[in-house]
């Protein structure tokens, strides 16, 4: 797949699933998640793609430390209805690296190593989010807030007119380019800003 040289620059998500390793999918259960798995899932890379990805990266490292993450063992709940905004978006690949599910994920194996009813929407609570540790009930809550990151003053009238149908091939690379930049400077240069991802107290 060719993509921008940036998604290489973005930390890989390892972590360790127990389903994975005992079914053989993969070697001890490890499994490493790329920016582009998430890209791969929704079929574009936005703000809102990197935000998912960035809180999810976040929630990892301060709910584990050093340790592997337990993909499988974490529940994942969103303030806003799956069907408002973006929140589909940012449950599904909170969902894809954390393993956790809706009702129609898998069930388990007699009662062990279920998904199923760990992703959550319209929970009612302040944050955006909500990570929470299903072995030690440790949780981390965040919001995401993209407009730290403004884009390219460009990019509205470029938008306006690829949406218009009224860009030319220039203008559409053009707009390609800003739009993938704002994307880069979110994963890369404020990955730790606490103005694009507030933690809850």
């Amino acid at each position: 797949m060719s993509q921008p040289a940036f998604f290489d620059l973005v930390p890989r998500l390892r972590l360790r699933d127990p389903l994975a390793g005992l079914l053989g999918a993969a070697a001890d259960g490890i499994l490493e998640y790329r920016y582009a798995d998430a890209v791969k899932w929704a079929g574009h890379s936005c703000p809102t793609v990197a935000g998912a990805w960035l809180a999810t990266a976040t929630a990892l490292r301060r709910l584990y430390g050093d340790a592997l993450p337990v993909r499988g063992g974490i529940r994942v709940e969103l303030r806003e209805a799956q069907s408002a905004g973006n929140a589909g978006v940012v449950g599904g690949i909170a969902g894809l690296v954390t393993g956790a599910a809706g009702e129609g994920g898998f069930k388990g194996l007699n009662g062990r190593q279920a998904r199923a009813g760990l992703l959550a929407y319209g929970v009612a609570m302040t944050a955006e989010l909500r990570y929470t540790r299903l072995d030690t009930g440790a949780a981390l809550a965040l919001d995401y807030n993209p407009a730290a990151v403004p884009g390219d003053p460009g990019l509205g009238p470029l938008l306006q007119q690829v949406v218009a149908g009224q860009a030319g091939p220039d203008e559409r690379a053009r707009f390609a380019g800003l739009w993938q930049d704002r994307v880069r400077r979110i994963l890369i240069e404020h990955a730790d800003d606490p103005d694009l991802l507030r933690i809850h107290p």
